[in-house]
């Protein structure tokens, strides 16, 4: 079997598929990325480029879409070249969501082709306007119904969906969703697991290990999608009730959602001239190799973890395979995988004071929160495994309809 993988970001969402499915037996893997993907390592890939960038003097509301034509453009070329090479897949798995596959049944109508949804914008109840302090202009929501033309086109033409959680799946238009599986991609929980002895070492050199009162935040990105901001107003109260205890801060200063802050280079600065922290007990760690991300998680007391109503973050579910105490926001995605007080601890997303008064009782009460721990090593393994993807994944490139 041939599988052409597609994603702007290759392999974002399919490395750990992909490294799976490399090893099978008879199967044939080529990815597809823009040329600025890192890639990987094991798997042949093709970057593609875009012959020009999307005009300045194009309507507002077009210009995502114009972008994504012109995706859609590099991305046909170079399946063109592949077509004429003698290469056809047998099946397409690709995330549509920046306009890749929108000319891939014009090359290769035979193939299946399978589409990651990610996300259906505007939805109600969902991230448009949920936090008052960014509220949604006309504009705004009219840029995103029109954005939306181009994944509902992709709903269109794909032989199957497939959406990561429950939540995400829901917010496509209901007309769809018969094509829409329900599969997450998994995460490794043979490699993320708990460790009594874990420590994490410091850039001064003072050491962190399991079972000190160790808070840890984890975001792409620093920013309010991920509650950046109500963390940092909550982790203040923190750090007044708490004297001792330390916050491990991982995640990049760039934007992966929403906008930049006015007034400050980036997030991180601009809640550091709102909130006042103790220098010495707030580690700020930007973006680190896995294996010491890894050690973040296991030396966390409790891990705190918010975001709007969108896209759930992989951290969550690597933070609960780790063993963590998960203190989530108690919005769509989170409450899909958390139940409070059982496999983890839920609160409202701009409520600082019971945030931080949760957080408290954590590192206070270490011993008492053990049954939730094991509790969210037990969901994240039953759920969202990494041998459970692969198997519902696979299903997906064989199954008709």
């Amino acid at each position: 079997m041939r599988i052409l993988l597609i994603h702007q970001n290759f392999p974002g969402q399919f490395r750990r598929i992909a490294q799976v499915w490399a090893q099978q037996a008879g199967w044939e893997m080529l990815g597809l990325g823009r040329n600025t993907a890192p890639g990987m390592d094991g798997i042949r890939w093709i970057p593609y480029q875009l012959h020009r960038q999307g005009l300045k003097e194009q309507h507002p509301y077009l210009r995502q879409m114009e972008t994504a034509v012109l995706h859609g453009q590099a991305v046909a070329r170079a399946l063109m070249q592949l077509k004429k090479q003698g290469w056809r897949p047998d099946v397409i798995l690709a995330h549509p969501g920046w306009g890749e596959t929108l000319y891939v049944r014009d090359i290769f109508p035979n193939a299946r082709l399978i589409h990651f949804c990610e996300w259906f914008y505007g939805t109600p109840d969902s991230d448009t306007g949920f936090d008052p302090e960014f509220p949604s202009s006309f504009d705004s929501l009219a840029k995103l119904r029109t954005w939306n033309a181009l994944h509902t086109l992709n709903l269109e033409h794909c032989d199957v969906g497939v959406s990561p959680t429950q939540w995400q799946r829901s917010r496509h238009p209901k007309a769809y969703l018969p094509k829409i599986a329900l599969a997450h991609e998994g995460i490794d929980t043979d490699l993320l697991r708990p460790d009594e002895q874990a420590h994490f070492t410091l850039p001064d050199g003072r050491v962190l290990k399991a079972g000190d009162p160790v808070i840890t935040y984890v975001a792409r990105n620093l920013e309010p999608y991920r509650g950046f901001h109500t963390f940092m107003r909550a982790l203040e109260k923190v750090q007044r009730a708490h004297p001792s205890c330390h916050t491990l801060i991982v995640g990049g200063d760039d934007v992966s959602y929403g906008g930049k802050p006015q007034g400050a280079a980036n997030w991180r600065e601009k809640m550091l001239g709102e909130v006042k922290l103790d220098a010495q007990r707030t580690h700020f760690m930007g973006k680190l190799p896995y294996d010491r991300y890894r050690q973040v998680l296991q030396v966390s007391a409790a891990h705190v973890y918010l975001t709007y109503p969108f896209v759930l973050s992989w951290s969550m579910l690597e933070a609960m395979a780790s063993g963590c105490l998960l203190i989530g926001s108690r919005t769509g995605p989170v409450q899909e995988v958390i139940q409070d007080g059982v496999n983890g601890l839920l609160v409202d997303f701009f409520d600082t004071g019971a945030m931080a008064d949760r957080i408290v009782e954590a590192l206070n009460n270490s011993a008492a929160f053990t049954p939730m721990r094991h509790a969210a090593r037990e969901s994240a393994v039953e759920g969202y495994s990494l041998r459970r993807g692969c198997m519902s994944y696979t299903q997906l490139l064989t199954c008709a309809g």
